[in-house]
């Protein structure tokens, strides 16, 4: 019985624990993109690339002595205007278009290569690491955990506590859902659709910014960080349920977990094909995910 105690304290805590810090790092991730297909049913694949926008801007704001709590606030402020004009001079052009979905998914994955391409040119196509904003150890479970790590995790859920707050306890969070359930009828209600439309992706964009912030004193800031959290963030939000708030949070957490404890059985090249495979069977059982559209849950 000891035995199986110290199994799980010495072997299955450290991968639990670090499948939960990776988990909320790719729901923090995820949740700007389920949000905007909640809405704008857009699928944004240059939302990789604003998550690596806000983290190099991080870094350019924390050389000109901006401390990180700053960085926390400044940077989504700037994001979320950027978010706008992309909304509005870019995806406004072909979202009432028949064959918007393939428009849309082309317009995002173009700026997503120029994006990328600017970051090196801009900032030269090595790795920038950034220094630990939170130094020291604490030690749980009987291991030593970083600091940083247990703050991103603790700073993670409020993040999403925030963000299910706003969009299920605020006039802004109403006036969405009404949108993303029945445009023309909230229209006709008085609701500013173009703008919750703009502003909706602009949230989306703000949250990726602050992910980039919080993520890259851990994954380092490279013109291509963003597809390393990109294709698991889609996978979330696929088994979760396109647009659904409450599918990426779970579907983030199971999906992690089950990465990180498979890796101590397989080969970690194996780790991302088994949780696509997982994402290819929810689809099987449940196409529409996990959970609901955002207007629906």
């Amino acid at each position: 019985m000891s035995g199986f105690i110290e199994s799980l304290q010495y072997v299955f805590a450290p991968q639990i624990i670090n499948g939960l810090s990776i988990g909320i790092a790719v729901i923090l991730m995820a949740l700007g993109l389920t949000i905007i297909f909640g809405l704008l049913d857009v699928i944004n694949m240059a939302h990789g690339e604003f998550y690596a926008l806000g983290a190099y801007l991080g870094v350019s704001l924390a050389a000109l002595g901006v401390s990180f709590g700053w960085l926390l606030v400044l940077v989504p402020l700037v994001m979320a205007p950027l978010g706008f004009a992309v909304e509005r001079l870019l995806i406004q052009r072909v979202f009432h278009q028949k064959d918007r979905h393939t428009l849309t998914l082309l317009l995002t994955f173009g700026l997503a290569i120029i994006l990328q391409d600017t970051y090196g040119l801009v900032y030269g196509s090595q790795s920038i690491s950034t220094e630990m904003p939170i130094s020291g150890a604490t030690e749980v479970a009987g291991m030593f955990l970083p600091n940083y790590r247990l703050f991103l995790m603790v700073i993670g859920v409020v993040i999403i506590l925030a963000v299910w707050l706003i969009v299920y306890r605020s006039r802004f969070g109403a006036m969405v859902r009404a949108a993303a359930f029945d445009k023309d009828m909230a229209a006709s209600l008085g609701v500013p659709v173009g703008r919750m439309y703009a502003g909706t992706f602009a949230f989306g964009v703000a949250l990726a910014g602050l992910s980039g912030v919080l993520l890259a004193p851990i994954y380092s800031v490279f013109p291509t960080m963003g597809n390393d959290f990109l294709l698991l963030a889609f996978c979330v939000v696929i088994a979760g349920g396109l647009g659904s708030i409450k599918g990426t949070v779970i579907a983030g957490l199971v999906l992690s977990q089950i990465q990180s404890i498979s890796s101590l059985y397989i080969s970690p090249s194996w780790t991302d094909p088994l949780v696509f495979s997982i994402m290819v069977a929810v689809l099987m059982v449940r196409p529409q995910g996990l959970f609901g559209r955002l207007g629906h849950a």
